[in-house]
């Protein structure tokens, strides 16, 4: 339940960003100075003014992809999950606080310089955009019947909670691994991946951590559920269907 922090920070910091960078590229306004003084201070002002406006397009998009997944998980930790009475430590939640800025801050810095000093550019929709849209939105419906399913299984018909305890979750995803909702979110970084245009090595290093990340807590919540049910499909693999 602590994740609901990082969800509450994520909706407000990236819906800041997401409203600033709409503002310069449709109204032709400077980003707030400090947020440039910020990506001075990185580098970026050394970036290539004669980027494809599709490119400037592409991190606006990401963005208002990643402030609706911030949402939805929000409004899934506050009225869809269960959870239990489990603590998280407090270096792993103070870093939670931190990926959540930095990860809008990321796309944020791909923004070229002439857009942060208040060129107004045109929308190009790009083949990549519409591919990368169309499967954030498939993952994403994934990821919700996933965690709606854990979530029921501690519920009864009427939608009460019942119980706080472990049980084996069957269908959807669930039928290949034992994470679906992890190889969801691993989807979801992938389409942002695409939606830039598959060439962005920055938004590629976000998503191998997550790759890693969401591969380690898979394999732990499949160790535990092979332990405590002798009955666990063996079929099921831990994060990725047929494979891993």
């Amino acid at each position: 339940r602590w994740f609901t922090h990082f969800y509450v920070v994520s909706v407000l910091w990236n819906g800041f960003l997401v409203i600033c960078l709409f503002r310069a590229e449709f109204l032709g306004e400077s980003l707030p100075s400090w947020i440039q003084d910020i990506h001075h201070a990185l580098g970026r002002d050394s970036q290539s003014r004669d980027t494809a406006d599709s490119e400037h397009f592409s991190a606006l998009l990401v963005l208002l992809l990643l402030w609706l997944h911030s949402c939805r998980r929000l409004a899934e930790c506050l009225w869809t999950s269960v959870f239990s009475s489990g603590v998280i430590h407090i270096v792993q939640y103070c870093f939670g606080l931190g990926y959540y800025i930095a990860v809008g801050s990321t796309v944020l810095c791909q923004v070229p310089t002439n857009v942060r000093n208040g060129k107004k550019l045109s929308v190009q929709i790009c083949w990549y955009h519409i591919i990368g849209v169309m499967m954030y939105i498939w993952a994403s419906l994934h990821q919700h019947r996933c965690l709606a399913i854990l979530a029921n299984l501690r519920k009864s018909r009427s939608g009460k909670v019942v119980s706080l305890s472990h049980s084996v979750p069957f269908g959807d995803w669930f039928e290949s691994v034992s994470c679906p909702h992890y190889f969801a979110e691993l989807l979801i970084y992938v389409s942002m991946a695409i939606t830039l245009g598959m060439h962005n090595v920055t938004w590629w290093c976000v998503v191998m951590y997550v790759l890693f990340n969401q591969a380690l807590a898979a394999v732990l919540c499949h160790e535990f559920y092979q332990k405590n049910f002798s009955s666990y499909p063996k079929h099921r693999k831990a994060f990725i269907p047929l494979l891993f």
